[in-house]
C-alpha cells in the first residue's frame, strides 16, 4: 500500500517537486515535467508517461539519455501542453523527439504537441516503444504496449543524440532499438494509488499473474508462483521465443523489479537468467539488474532482451548521468546559472487562448454551459470511486479519478471565462482545454477534445439552440472517433456517444427536439453503456484483458451515459431548458 502522501490529488506535482529539490545540479523543474540543468547542443530527446513509474520518467534526464521528461498524472499521460511545454524548453534548434510506450493516451498527446511544434516551425516526431509481448501477437506487434523496454530505446535515443546524430539519423536508431527489444512479466500483488483503501487489483495467495501492465493492470492469466529458478525459466523462455530476425548473439539484459520485489531476489533470479542465457549461445553486455520501470508498490518482476548489433552496442554502452541511471564515466556538463535558467522557462510558450467576449445572447448561453458543467462534475464527483472499480477489472482502475480532475478543471476554467464575458463557444473551448492540460490520459484527449467541437460549433455570436447543440455533439462524435480510432463494438465511450448522436439528429430531422426526446436520448445513453458489458474490448489498455472484461460495462461509456442523463436532467428542467431556446 501506498502510505505517504499529503492530499493523494497533490502528489504527483509534490513528488516532482522532490525530486528537482534533491538533483538541482542534473535537472530543474518547467510546467509539465523537467529539463536538464546542464547545458547542451543536440537533438532534444523528451521522454514521457504518467508518474508512478520512477526511475521513469523524470529519472532518466541527464547527459547521455533523455533531455527532458513529461510528467502526467498517476498512471495518466502527461497532456499535449505538458509535452509541448517541455519540449520548447528542452529544443535547440536540432528538432525534438517524444518517445514513450504504446498507449492511447500517450499518443493522443504526444501526437497534438507533435503538430504544434510543426507549426512553431520545429522538426518533430515520435518514437513508439512496444516491447511488451504479452500484450499482442506477434501480427500485431504494432499494438503492443511499452513496459520497461522503455529504457532501451530512451537510452539509444540519448546516446545517440549525445554522438551528434541528426534529426532523422536519431529517429532511425531509436526505431531499431524498438525492434529488437523484448519484455514480458509477471505480478504477485497489485499496487495501491496514493488514498485508495484497496488495492487495483489482486492475485490469489500462492499465484502469480502472467503478462502485467504497468499502470495497474492484471495480468492475462494465474498460475502457481514457482521457485526463483523456474520463474527464470519462464522469463527466458517466454523472451527467447520471440527473438528478432537477423539478431546475432549478443544481448543486453533487463531485469526489473515492479517496486516491492527487493534486489536480492532479483539478483536470486537473475543467477538462473544468465546461466539460461549462456546455455543458449548468447553473450550478455551491460546488463542493468534493479528498479528501472516500477508501477508504484506493486510486487512483479519483468524480462527484457534487447538484441543488440555493432551501433545499437556502442550506443547501449556508451556513459549515461542521471539522477536514476548511471553508466560508464559521462562527463559532467556545465550546470547552468540562475540566468541561464531563467531564459530555458522563457523558452516555454504557454498555448492559451483568450478569452473572447460573446453577445447577450452567448452569454446567456454560456450561463447554460456553466449549468451543465456544474452538473457533469458532481456526476462525475459522485461516482468517481465506483469508475475507479469498473476500470479496474481489465484496466488501471484510475478512470474515475482522471474524470473527476479534469472535470473540476474544466467547470473551474469555464467559470472564469464566464466572469470575463465569454460567449458560450469560448466557455466550453476553454474548458475542454483545460480537462485535456490537467486530466491527461486517453479520456483527458477525448473529452478536451468534444468539448471543444461542441464550443467551436456554438460559437460566441447567438443564442443556443436545440438544433446547433445537436450538430455540436454531432461534430464531437466525428472529433472523437478521428482522435481515438474507436469504433462501435469496441467497447469503448463511443458504444454510447455513437447512438445518442445518432438517435438525437434523428430528433432534429423529425422536429421532436422536446424535452421529452431529449430525456429518451439520455435513457437511450444508459441502455447503450449497460449493453458493452457484454462486449469484449478491441482497442485501450483493457484490450489485453480482454475476456477478462465481459461482464462488466466499459468504464468510460459509464462515465459518458452518466454525465448524458445528469446534464439532460438540469438543463431540461423549466427553468433551465436549453431545449427550448
Amino acid at each position: 500500500m501506498t502510505r505517504i502522501f499529503n492530499n493523494p490529488t497533490d502528489f504527483p506535482q509534490e513528488l516532482i517537486e522532490g525530486f528537482v529539490a534533491a538533483y538541482p545540479e542534473l535537472v530543474m523543474a518547467v510546467p509539465g515535467g523537467v529539463v536538464r540543468a546542464t547545458e547542451h547542443d543536440d537533438v532534444a530527446v523528451i521522454v514521457g508517461g504518467g508518474t508512478g513509474h520512477y526511475p521513469m520518467f523524470c529519472g532518466l534526464v541527464g547527459g547521455g539519455l533523455a533531455h527532458g521528461a513529461a510528467m502526467g498524472n498517476l498512471f495518466s499521460s502527461p497532456s499535449a501542453q505538458q509535452a509541448y511545454s517541455v519540449a520548447r524548453a528542452a529544443e535547440r534548434g536540432h528538432g525534438v523527439i517524444f518517445t514513450f510506450g504504446n498507449y492511447a493516451g500517450d499518443v493522443m498527446h504526444f501526437g497534438e504537441a507533435v503538430d504544434r511544434l510543426r507549426r512553431d516551425g520545429i522538426a518533430a516526431d515520435v518514437v513508439l516503444v512496444t516491447d511488451d509481448i504479452a500484450s499482442a501477437s506477434p501480427e500485431e506487434k504494432h499494438k503492443r504496449r511499452g513496459i520497461a523496454g522503455n529504457l532501451t530505446v530512451f537510452k539509444i535515443l540519448g546516446a545517440a543524440a549525445e554522438a551528434g546524430y541528426d534529426f532523422a539519423d536519431t529517429i532511425r536508431v531509436g526505431q531499431h532499438a524498438n525492434d529488437r527489444t523484448r519484455s514480458f512479466g509477471v505480478a504477485f500483488a497489485g499496487c495501491t494509488l496514493p488514498g485508495a483503501t484497496a488495492p487495483l487489483f489482486t492475485v490469489p495467495d500462492g499465484m502469480m499473474s502472467l503478462g502485467l501492465g504497468i499502470h495497474g493492470e492484471p495480468g492475462i492469466s494465474d498460475v502457481p508462483i514457482p521457485s526463483a529458478a523456474g520463474l527464470a525459466e519462464l522469463l527466458v523462455e517466454r523472451t527467447l521465443a520471440e527473438r528478432p530476425n537477423g539478431a546475432d548473439g549478443r544481448v543486453a539484459v533487463l531485469l526489473n523489479g515492479l517496486g516491492t520485489v527487493k534486489y536480492e531476489e532479483l539478483f536470486v533470479v537473475y543467477r538462473t537468467v544468465a546461466q539460461l542465457l549462456a546455455d543458449a549461445g548468447l553473450q550478455i553486455v551491460a546488463p542493468d539488474i534493479g528498479e528501472l520501470c516500477t508501477s508504484l508498490d506493486m510486487a512483479g518482476v519483468s524480462l527484457t532482451l534487447f538484441w543488440l548489433d555493432d551501433e545499437l552496442e556502442r550506443l547501449w554502452a556508451a556513459p549515461a548521468t542521471t539522477p536514476a541511471y548511471l553508466k560508464g564515466r559521462a562527463s559532467q556538463a556545465r550546470v547552468l546559472t540562475t540566468l541561464e535558467r531563467d531564459r530555458v522557462q522563457e523558452r516555454v510558450v504557454a498555448d492559451e487562448v483568450d478569452a473572447t467576449f460573446g453577445t447577450p445572447e452567448s452569454r446567456r448561453g454560456a450561463q447554460k454551459v456553466l449549468l451543465g458543467l456544474d452538473a457533469l462534475t458532481n456526476t462525475v464527483i459522485d461516482a468517481a470511486d465506483e469508475l475507479g472499480r469498473i476500470d479496474a477489472v481489465a484496466g488501471d482502475g484510475d478512470h474515475g479519478i482522471g474524470m473527476e480532475r479534469g472535470s473540476r478543471a474544466a467547470l473551474d476554467a469555464a467559470e472564469k471565462a464566464a466572469l470575463q464575458s465569454s460567449g458560450a463557444g469560448t466557455v466550453l473551448r476553454l474548458a475542454g482545454e483545460r480537462w485535456a492540460d490537467i486530466a491527461g490520459g486517453t479520456s483527458g484527449a477525448l473529452w478536451g477534445a468534444g468539448l471543444q467541437a461542441i464550443g467551436d460549433r456554438l460559437g460566441d455570436e447567438s443564442s443556443i439552440t436545440a438544433a446547433q447543440l445537436v450538430l455540436g455533439i454531432g461534430d464531437a462524435r466525428t472529433a472523437l472517433t478521428r482522435l481515438g480510432g474507436a469504433q462501435l463494438g469496441d467497447k469503448t465511450m463511443m458504444d454510447v456517444l455513437i447512438p445518442y448522436a445518432e438517435e438525437l439528429e434523428r430528433l432534429r430531422s423529425s422536429e421532436a427536439l422536446t424535452p421529452e426526446g431529449w430525456l429518451a436520448a439520455a435513457e437511450l445513453s444508459r441502455d447503450a453503456a449497460a449493453r458493452t458489458r457484454n462486449l469484449v474490448p478491441k482497442i485501450g489498455r483493457a484490450r489485453p484483458l480482454a475476456e477478462r472484461s465481459v461482464g462488466t460495462p466499459d468504464a468510460g461509456a459509464t462515465s459518458i451515459a452518466m454525465i448524458i442523463s445528469a446534464v439532460t436532467q438540469r438543463l431540461t428542467t423549466p427553468s433551465d431548458a436549453s431545449t427550448k431556446e
